[in-house]
């Protein structure tokens, strides 16, 4: 249940989740706040998936060699202390009430206009400043050009890559989007640059080419990773980059996919070493703090899982678009061979492509639509008519009996895969008594 700080955080966040207003006063609202963010060093991460995953590793592993690192991953799955974090924790409620409470009095004393990301980057600045964090991983939350977080300067920018999400913000072709998500890089940044589909590596080099004195690693070019089975049965990575060349790297996060955000985040810390930022890890404390990555909601799997007198497997992941859908398919299926049955409790926004989001999954699975709990949620009803052609559809408008009709639809040691918002996940974590992470 939630504190009553918590609950007087979400007040404040939703004062301004909806007044029309954007980032753009933002700078005068961290002037009038002390600039608190003035000092912030280290990596913003932006991209269309995988931003939340590239973080984690790269905090985990920061803290792991001694150093005080803020975050600010967005939006939160079951409190909203998870918003601005220390190492990786989530600051306590009182502390992110203090912090949401500051940016609030000053927005009422100044009049100043912010949005509700705005008020959520100024918070985890006040929190940052407090903490006296040595450095900040920022993950941005929605585009690049525009978003919060591309008010700091921390010195290195990693894109993940892009792919075809709100489009209704960002623009509706890759190299729209791409060139909105390069818009975070400044004149003399180290950029480490994800895999791009051509469109949107064409667009971002275009981006990067109106900029001088920048320092490029790509993926597959200046930054190699590569796969293989270790002694001991694990897969591990062997990562290089201009930096340094590193083996044997564990990838506690499920997924292939995860590869990918490893590299990008072992290729940023090198980064922050190349610029004088961090020193001093090791090979071994390097693998210590990548091993204790932790990610919660992203292809998590609860085996087994119980609810009333259902025992079977959980599978949760975030996501949030087709890529995303396409991406994690492969681990969700290999999930469901070890089932009797599968089916999918899905849930999601009004502006996301529905039709296309479970093309890569199975059209005979079940699938359970439910709401959000969020003001601009995808109906259950225009889902379903947007799923037309799957085979089983079925409604339920809480989230809890959807669960519910899940698990009596595959029986006792059955897989039931939840994908959606973070707000759905959240609220399935809570469900099955997972504490928040």
């Amino acid at each position: 249940m939630a504190t009553r700080e918590e609950l007087a955080c979400e007040e404040i966040i939703g004062r301004y989740q909806f007044n029309g207003a954007g980032t753009g006063a933002l700078p005068r609202l961290l002037e009038a706040l002390g600039d608190p963010g003035r000092n912030l060093r280290g990596m913003t991460v932006t991209g269309t998936n995988g931003k939340g995953s590239t973080c984690a590793f790269a905090v985990s592993v920061l803290a792991a060699v001694g150093l005080r690192v803020g975050s600010m991953p967005s939006p939160h799955l079951q409190q909203v202390t998870e918003r601005i974090r220390i190492n990786g924790v989530p600051v306590s409620p009182a502390a992110c009430h203090r912090a949401f409470a500051k940016v609030d009095d000053t927005l009422r004393r100044t009049g100043l206009a912010v949005n509700a990301g705005a008020v959520h980057a100024a918070a985890a600045a006040v929190q940052f400043a407090e903490s006296d964090v040595d450095l900040a991983v920022m993950e941005a939350n929605i585009g690049g050009r525009r978003t919060a977080v591309n008010c700091f300067d921390p010195g290195v920018k990693v894109i993940t890559g892009v792919g075809l999400d709100h489009e209704h913000l960002l623009g509706n072709t890759l190299g729209e989007i791409a060139r909105n998500k390069a818009g975070i890089v400044r004149d003399g940044d180290h950029v480490v640059l994800g895999e791009l589909p051509e469109e949107a590596a064409k667009a971002v080099d275009d981006v990067l080419g109106n900029h001088t004195e920048l320092t490029v690693w790509r993926i597959h070019q200046e930054v190699r990773y590569q796969p293989r089975l270790a002694r001991d049965g694990r897969t591990v990575l062997d990562v290089a980059t201009p930096h340094a060349a590193h083996r044997e790297l564990p990838c506690p996060l499920r997924g292939a996919h995860q590869h990918h955000n490893l590299a990008l985040a072992v290729a940023g810390i090198d980064s922050l070493a190349e610029r004088g930022l961090v020193r001093g890890i090791s090979e071994e404390a390097l693998r210590v703090g990548l091993a204790a990555t932790r990610w919660p909601g992203r292809l998590e799997l609860l085996a087994p899982a119980r609810l009333g007198s259902w025992t079977g497997r959980l599978l949760l992941d975030i996501a949030a678009n087709h890529q995303g859908a396409v991406t994690v398919a492969p681990e969700i299926l290999r999930e469901s061979r070890a089932a009797k049955c599968t089916a999918l409790v899905f849930g999601t926004l009004r502006y996301k492509n529905v039709a296309t989001m479970l093309e890569p999954l199975p059209a005979d699975w079940p699938v359970v639509l439910t709401r959000v709990g969020h003001p601009n949620e995808a109906a259950p009803d225009e889902m379903r008519t947007a799923l037309a052609t799957r085979r089983e559809l079925y409604v339920r408008q809480e989230t809890v009996d959807a669960v519910r009709h899940a698990t009596e639809l595959v029986g006792a040691g059955g897989l039931v895969a939840v994908l959606g918002t973070p707000l759905l996940i959240g609220r399935v974590r809570a469900l099955f008594g997972l504490p928040p992470g």
